[in-house]
């Protein structure tokens, strides 16, 4: 029979994957949202898309200059600080929403938004770590956190749907957003937390995470991750622009295509759960890598009839992706450094969701359609499949992810 302390311990872990979880759920419901909050930018302030587009770019560049410039906090104050600290700022600033009516206004507090992700975001990713017991199950774990982020991404264009519906003001998806973040707050300040384990002698601050920077597995997994959401975000934030062009027999897909991939990405994140315990994560991503490098040529050879189907197709590939390779860029590191390295990896994540769909709209614009900028994606995608086809036949990462296997059953 289980004893009561190790009971009491497997439900406080079973509450912190679940605060996990929600806290990634809750900021997709307005970070993937985006999409369907411009058109009515555009059309309450009469802006042009370049200036709507603020509603993506600031709270990336926030997001970025954030992970990079605070990310050390989750080691150096711990996670419980810097969860409660981050999650307070993302909500303060979306309740606000529903006291503003300027453009400007708004930018900021998605600006202020941003931070806060950063913050509560590192701090989760190395939540992450503390409670894995190995680099495999890592990996598993972050496939099921953003599994909910998928989810996230589905119900926040929902919400906006139904509000406009209603009549009601997107404004009120913030508000939404605020009331489950205030119940996140309580959760992370009542819950306990594993304790992470650093000697005196480490230093912990931006000067570290400079030179952590220089890392070659570091910068190895950033560099596959850029490639990785280029891809992905040219998807939610060009696609519907790219099947403008579509002239098959199936009318309604164009209008479903983005909601298509959303759900093909969330059921594939659960799938990829069972997956990596299977089988090798560097196989599986390569594979996978080109399958969605086959969709981006397909799409771009046949045109936007065939893109309609195949785009949003690739969020099945593309689901395990993100994931597994922020673990196991994570997983390389003792516990103690995960806030870090995982706030260096969010920035080069946040750095590519921001630069991504601005180059594509730029060589767009500089040649005259939207095909264009999916021809600088898929060569992302063709990248991207080289990076992956490395990894997977050079395993540059293996030796140090099996010490960190070693390491931490040692230390069980």
């Amino acid at each position: 029979m289980m004893s009561p302390l190790i009971a009491a311990e497997e439900r406080n872990t079973r509450l912190i994957r679940w605060l996990t979880c929600l806290m990634f759920l809750m900021f997709a419901m307005t970070s993937d949202a985006v999409g369907s909050v411009i058109p009515k930018l555009i059309e309450e302030f009469g802006l042009s898309m370049k200036a709507a587009g603020a509603f993506h770019y600031v709270p990336m560049a926030a997001i970025a200059v954030g992970a990079l410039g605070l990310g050390f906090l989750a080691d150096r104050l711990g996670r419980k600080v810097t969860i409660v600290a981050g999650l307070i700022c993302y909500g303060a600033s979306s309740l606000l929403f529903a006291f503003g009516d300027r453009f400007s206004f708004f930018v900021v507090l998605l600006a202020l938004a941003g931070l806060g992700i950063s913050i509560f975001k590192v701090g989760a990713l190395a939540l992450i770590g503390d409670i894995s017991r190995s680099t495999r199950e890592h990996s598993s774990l972050m496939n099921m956190v953003e599994g909910f982020f998928a989810i996230g991404a589905i119900i926040g264009p929902a919400i906006v749907a139904t509000l406009i519906t209603a009549g009601m003001s997107w404004k009120w998806l913030y508000v939404i957003a605020a009331c489950v973040c205030a119940v996140l707050v309580t959760t992370a300040l009542l819950v306990r937390y594993p304790e992470t384990r650093r000697t005196s002698s480490d230093q912990i601050d931006l000067k570290h995470t400079l030179r952590m920077m220089s890392d070659p597995h570091v910068l190895g997994f950033s560099a596959l991750i850029m490639l990785y959401v280029a891809v992905e975000v040219a998807i939610y934030v060009w696609m519907p622009t790219y099947l403008r062009d579509y002239d098959g027999a199936v009318r309604w897909l164009p209008i479903y295509a983005l909601s298509i991939f959303f759900v093909l990405r969330a059921i594939g994140r659960f799938l990829g759960v069972w997956l990596l315990t299977r089988y090798s994560w560097s196989s599986l991503l390569a594979l996978f890598s080109i399958a969605i490098g086959l969709c981006f040529l397909g799409s771009l050879a046949l045109g936007a009839t065939a893109g309609a189907f195949l785009l949003p197709l690739s969020g099945l590939f593309m689901s395990i992706m993100y994931p597994t390779l922020n673990s196991k860029g994570i997983s390389c590191f003792p516990r103690a450094a995960h806030g870090t390295v995982a706030g260096i990896i969010l920035f080069f994540t946040a750095l590519s969701a921001a630069l991504g769909p601005l180059a594509m709209a730029a060589v767009s614009d500089a040649y005259g359609h939207a095909k264009y900028g999916f021809g600088l994606a898929t060569v992302f995608a063709v990248l991207l499949v080289l990076g992956l086809l490395y990894n997977w036949f050079a395993d540059p990462a293996g030796a140090r992810l099996q010490q960190r296997d070693v390491a931490e059953q040692e230390a069980c």
